[in-house]
């Protein structure tokens, strides 16, 4: 007698910021986030993609993504998908893409990966602020010191 529902395994998750996928089918992933880096806050994230492969299942699933702010309640974004495995031997690949994603403040976010309704997996996503600092020259100096008034000998228009 043959399994009718398996529930599937998740073999990766990665969070992108861009996936393609080639004429053959095989999928080119580019920046795999590990942390969000930024210069000031809040932040948004024009668009952020997640890589979910699932195999060992036999049936029908619905594959659901969270992305969770640093309280732990604040969902900001969360996408659904419908996918069936025929036979264990198989797998499918979900992208989920959310757009326009503002981070208001620093700290660790969450990803949340679940199968009907089942968790399969949440890893953080660290937001990080990171201030630009101005440009040093030799012994500390700006390269450009900042001009105070006018330049001797120029002639004010």
């Amino acid at each position: 007698m043959q399994p009718t529902r398996i529930l599937p395994d998740l073999q990766c998750s990665l969070l992108c910021e861009e996936i393609r996928q080639e004429i053959n089918g095989n999928f080119i992933l580019i920046g795999v986030v590990n942390f969000l880096r930024v210069p000031q806050l809040p932040v948004v994230a024009l668009k952020l993609s997640v890589f979910n492969r699932w195999t060992a299942g036999v049936g029908q699933f619905t594959e659901t993504v969270r992305l969770v702010a640093p309280d732990q309640t604040t969902l900001l974004r969360k996408g659904e998908v419908k996918f069936a495995l025929q036979d264990a031997a198989l797998h499918a690949t979900n992208v989920t893409l959310f757009g326009q994603v503002e981070f208001k403040t620093a700290g660790t976010y969450y990803l949340e990966v679940l199968v009907d309704d089942v968790m399969k997996l949440r890893y953080p996503v660290p937001v990080i602020l990171a201030p630009q600092q101005a440009q040093q020259g030799p012994q500390g100096q700006h390269p450009h010191p900042p001009q105070t008034g006018p330049t001797p000998g120029a002639n004010p228009a």
